[in-house]
């Protein structure tokens, strides 16, 4: 039985049609997943079935729930179906969560004032069983806790919780694994199974990842600027694909090996037991009381030319160590950089050394000073570290930059709001490379990317890397990319390196019971 149609829907904004008479339908109980790359029109799709499409946007066409008609209706009509009869789980919970209000507030409100005043079962037994159905029971004491005291993985089970409160019959889950850890993802993937068996509810599951819908989908729908290309199930679209974009986005995954680095290479920088205590101080007189152990006991040797993946789920150290290494937070032990002893050194004798070290952040909007153009963005570093080149050496340094990463010279004059996520991180790491560094640190450089520019932006580091000599740290959760660039991998949990050797080595045969969790999850491996 059909409980979602969509037939020949369109929304523009003025002359541009950002879905453009796409049609598909899900029945109960079913699994759609809706696949395709950043800005073509997913999500735009999502709201539209309820509803919520920006309201400047003009619709046409159908879609009907459940038998009614869903475009042009009443917002009586409608408040009747969301979060009752559809729930919609967004990509990103922090931002979806009203940061002013209790977990235990922001569910009780998702049930609505009927079920929240059901006398047969009252608030604090149903939202006790919401939590106990997401397996978060251990927070029914805490619900008076805040979205920013729990952890992502918390917070996006929350998220499911409040979309399945009053047991819709549709679910809409726009990315929720996106920003999460691999093993996360794979947990996260599994309660939305169960939740579907256990409720026989539909789910319209948005991604762009090929990878997760071959595990979890009946059928596939493939969006491309805006249109439907392909549909099917999900055997028949994976085995036999006949649009060149459904083959594109299958083929899309980083894939081969990193480039051989020099035998007999010297370690460009090595740290021997590194630690990183955070004091933990309580009290009045603010005495410590404890330690917080974010790197604890790490060495680690990084050969010239070469690539060091660092891996492991968030709060593991990664980023920690990355930055202790760059001296840019204090640290105990001995770090050597270019054979030289960096960790007494003093901010002036250190700063000639930073145009050598660079880092290249995970989020390349945030990273990107929104009121500079790119000129200024990748020239700042040459007027700090080279004073003394004049404005056309500038200027030709730019524009080798801007073709070694694959960008046109004449954006120089445009700022980073007018690019895609795959061309900003072009531009950091343009920004990063114009110094011509020895070393790089690369921070979850292709966690928030479509999976065909994770490819594009892992061939063009590979490329830099062979041109230049250069020696990366790359960290990342997701030993799918780390595995097509890294020569050796460090694993990290809890502050610790808990096995560290040859890429080929830790993928063939991981010794670690974790590492081995984190293949499976990666590869989604049962």
């Amino acid at each position: 039985m059909t409980l979602l149609s969509i037939n020949n829907l369109s929304l523009s904004f003025g002359t541009f049609a950002a879905v453009n008479n796409i049609s598909f339908s899900i029945q109960k109980g079913e699994m759609l997943a809706l696949v395709g790359e950043s800005g073509s029109g997913k999500s735009l799709t999502a709201l539209s079935c309820l509803g919520l499409q920006p309201g400047n946007a003009h619709v046409s066409g159908s879609i009907t729930f459940d038998g009614q008609e869903v475009v042009g209706a009443g917002e009586r009509q409608l408040r009747a179906v969301r979060g009752k009869r559809v729930g919609m789980i967004f990509q990103e919970p922090m931002t979806s969560l009203n940061p002013l209000h209790t977990v235990g507030r922001q569910i009780l409100e998702s049930c609505g004032a009927e079920r929240a005043q059901d006398p047969v079962q009252p608030a604090a037994h149903r939202i006790g069983a919401l939590l106990d159905q997401v397996g978060l029971s251990h927070l029914k004491t805490r619900l008076n806790a805040y979205p920013h005291q729990l952890s992502g993985g918390e917070r996006q089970r929350v998220m499911i919780a409040m979309a399945i409160a009053n047991s819709p019959a549709l679910l809409i889950a726009d990315e929720p694994t996106t920003a999460v850890d691999v093993t996360l993802q794979v947990k996260i993937l599994k309660l939305l199974k169960q939740l579907q068996k256990e409720m026989n509810m539909a789910i319209l599951f948005i991604t762009h990842d090929l990878t997760v819908v071959r595990r979890l989908a009946n059928r596939v729908a493939v969006m491309s600027n805006g249109e439907i290309v392909e549909q099917g199930t999900v055997e028949s679209v994976f085995k036999n694909p006949q649009h060149a974009y459904t083959k594109h986005l299958l083929a899309s995954e980083p894939k081969g090996s990193p480039l051989p680095y020099p035998a007999d290479a010297k370690p460009i920088i090595e740290s021997e037991n590194l630690k990183i205590w955070f004091p933990v101080k309580k009290g009045l007189l603010q005495r410590t009381s404890g330690y917080i152990k974010a790197v604890d006991d790490v060495s680690i040797a990084i050969p010239e030319g070469s690539t060091l993946g660092v891996v492991g789920e968030s709060g593991s150290g990664k980023t920690t160590l990355a930055f202790a290494l760059l001296r840019l937070i204090k640290s105990e032990s001995r770090i050597v950089f270019l054979s030289r002893d960096i960790h007494s050194l003093k901010t002036k004798a250190l700063r000639p050394l930073r145009q050598k070290m660079q880092l290249v952040f995970q989020d390349p909007y945030g990273s990107l000073n929104p009121r500079m153009n790119i000129r200024q963005i990748i020239e700042e570093g040459l007027l700090v570290h080279f004073p003394y080149k004049g404005e056309a050496e500038r200027r030709s340094d730019i524009e080798a930059i801007l073709r070694d990463v694959g960008l046109p010279a004449d954006i120089q004059q445009r700022y980073p709001h007018e690019f895609s996520g795959g061309q900003r991180q072009r531009i950091s790491i343009a920004r990063a490379m114009v110094l011509r560094p020895k070393f790089v640190v690369l921070d979850e450089p292709t966690s928030a990317l479509d999976l065909s520019v994770q490819a594009q932006i892992i061939e063009l580091l590979k490329s830099l890397q062979q041109k230049y000599g250069l020696s990366y740290m790359f960290i990342s959760h997701d030993l799918r990319v780390v595995k097509a660039i890294a020569h050796r991998i460090a694993v990290m949990r809890a502050g610790k390196i808990v096995e560290q050797g040859d890429a080929k080595t830790i993928f063939e045969t991981p010794r670690q019971e974790y590492t081995k969790s984190l293949i499976k999850a990666a590869f989604l491996q049962t």
